[in-house]
C-alpha cells in the first residue's frame, strides 16, 4: 500500500454489513478525524481507500464519515461505484445539500440515510437514498429514520444488534441487512450445533503437525474425513494468502509450506468447524482479526511471530464458534503460550495487539489511540495494517 498522509489523520472503526444469507455484503468504515477542526481532504481519503476497494472488490464499502466538514467534502465528489456514503438525517435536511444529494443520486451513487431529522424530509430528498439505517433502540421506541414512516418504504438496515435473537427479529421485520454481529453472546444462547463431527479430526491433525510427524502419518488422519483435505487445500489456495504456486494436495502443502506455516491454516480450518450459518459472520470476524494482528507486526520481519498473532486473532472467537470456553479449548489443542496468555489470562505480549483490534471493532477512537501508543505504533501504521487485512479478508472464500 502506498503512503497516504490522510491515513495518519484519522482513526478508523470497522463493522460488517451482513445480509439475509449471513454473508458479508459490505464493510462499514467509520472515519474519525484526529483533529476535528482540521479533517483530511476528502479526495485524498478516497484515494487512500481506493487501493483496498478497487472497482472489482467482492464487497462494497460503506463510508460513515464522522465529521461534518469531511462528509460535506465527500458529497461534493463523485465516489467510485463500489463506495456507498452514509448521510445523517440532520445533514440531509440542510437545503444547501439537496442539490449535491440529487446530483449524486442521478450519477448512480448509493446513499444510505441514518439518524433522525428535526423535521420530516421532503419526498425529493428521501428519493435520493436507497436504504435507511435504523438503530435497534430507536426501533423499539417506535422512532423511524428521518422522523417519518415514509423513510422506511425504501428498505432498512438494522444497527445495534448484540444477540442472535435480535438478528432473527430484525430479518423477520424485513431488514435487508444488519450492521455488526453478535460476538460476545453467552455460550449456549442462540446457537446451533456446538461443533461439527470433524472437530476431533482437526485437533488430532494439529497435534501431529505440532509434533512434526511424518507426512504419511498426517495423511492417515485425513483419510478419516477426505472433505477436510479438500477444505484445507481450498483455504491455502485462497487469494487472501497470496501464494504464487497452487497447492494441489495436503502432501504438497507440507512440502511447500513446512510445518510451522501449516499451523495457521489448520487454525483457520478449526475455526470453520461449525456448520451453523449464523456463525459465518463470526468466522469472517475471526479471520479478519488474525489478518489484522499479523499485519500489525509485518515490519518486524519475524515470521513466527506473525503466524502466532494470526492464530491468536482467529482463536480469539473460538469460544463463540465452537460453543466451548476458551480455557477448555486452549487446553485441548497445541497453542503457543503467548496465545494462551492473551486469550485466557488477558496478559502477555500479544494481548495489546488484540486490544487494538477490539478498539477498531468498537469504533472507539480514544481507546484506539491509547492502545496504539502503548505499542509505539502510529495511527497511520494501524490504519494501513487494517486496510491490508480487509483487502485480504475480502478474497477469502
Amino acid at each position: 500500500m502506498n503512503e497516504h498522509p490522510a491515513l495518519g489523520q484519522v482513526a478508523l472503526g470497522v463493522a460488517p454489513m451482513i445480509d439475509r444469507q449471513r454473508a458479508v455484503s459490505a464493510t462499514r468504515l467509520t472515519v474519525f478525524p484526529l483533529r476535528p477542526d482540521a479533517p483530511p481532504d476528502a479526495a485524498a481519503l478516497m484515494a487512500a481507500l481506493a487501493e483496498t476497494w478497487p472497482a472489482a472488490a467482492p464487497q462494497r464499502l460503506l463510508l460513515n464519515l464522522a465529521n461534518e466538514a469531511l462528509l460535506r467534502g465527500a458529497l461534493a465528489l463523485v465516489p467510485p461505484a463500489q463506495v456507498m456514503l452514509e448521510v445523517p438525517a440532520f445533514l440531509a435536511a440542510d437545503p444547501q445539500l439537496e442539490w449535491a444529494l440529487r446530483a449524486l443520486h442521478a450519477r448512480g451513487c448509493t446513499l444510505l440515510l441514518s439518524g433522525r431529522a428535526a423535521q420530516p424530509l421532503s419526498a425529493t430528498v428521501l428519493g435520493c437514498f436507497r436504504q435507511t439505517i435504523v438503530e435497534l433502540d430507536d426501533e423499539r421506541r417506535g422512532l423511524h429514520t428521518a422522523g417519518q414512516p415514509g423513510a422506511r418504504s425504501m428498505g432498512f438496515v438494522q444497527a445495534g444488534v448484540t444477540r442472535f435473537s435480535e438478528v432473527e427479529e430484525a430479518f423477520g421485520r424485513g431488514a435487508a441487512a444488519v450492521l455488526g454481529w453478535p460476538l460476545e453472546e453467552p455460550l449456549g444462547q442462540g446457537r446451533g450445533k456446538a461443533a461439527a463431527p470433524d472437530l476431533k479430526v482437526i485437533v488430532e491433525l494439529m497435534k501431529r503437525v505440532d509434533r512434526m510427524e511424518a507426512i504419511d502419518r498426517l495423511e492417515a488422519v485425513l483419510k478419516n474425513d477426505p472433505t477436510l483435505a479438500f477444505r484445507l487445500v481450498r483455504y491455502i489456495n485462497s487469494a487472501a494468502f497470496g501464494l504464487r504456486v497452487e497447492i494441489g494436495s495436503f502432501r504438497h502443502a507440507i512440502m511447500m509450506l513446512g510445518y510451522e506455516k501449516l499451523k495457521r491454516w489448520l487454525a483457520l480450518l478449526l475455526a470453520s468447524a461449525s456448520s451453523d450459518p449464523n456463525l459465518k459472520p463470526v468466522l469472517f470476524a475471526a479471520v479478519l482479526r488474525g489478518l489484522f494482528m499479523e499485519e500489525l507486526v509485518r515490519a518486524s520481519g519475524d515470521e513466527q511471530r506473525r503466524s502466532e498473532l494470526f492464530i491468536c486473532g482467529v482463536f480469539s472467537l473460538l469460544d463463540c464458534l465452537l460453543a466451548q470456553p476458551l480455557e477448555q479449548l486452549m487446553a485441548s489443542i497445541p497453542v503457543p503460550q503467548h496465545v494462551v496468555d492473551a486469550l485466557v489470562h488477558a496478559s502477555g505480549p500479544y494481548r495489546p495487539y488484540l486490544e487494538i483490534v477490539q478498539a477498531v471493532e468498537q469504533a472507539s477512537a480514544f481507546d484506539l489511540r491509547e492502545a496504539a501508543e502503548r505499542m509505539m505504533l502510529s495511527i497511520a501504521e494501524v490504519n494501513r495494517a487494517l486496510l491490508r487485512a480487509l483487502a485480504a479478508a475480502q478474497q477469502l472464500d
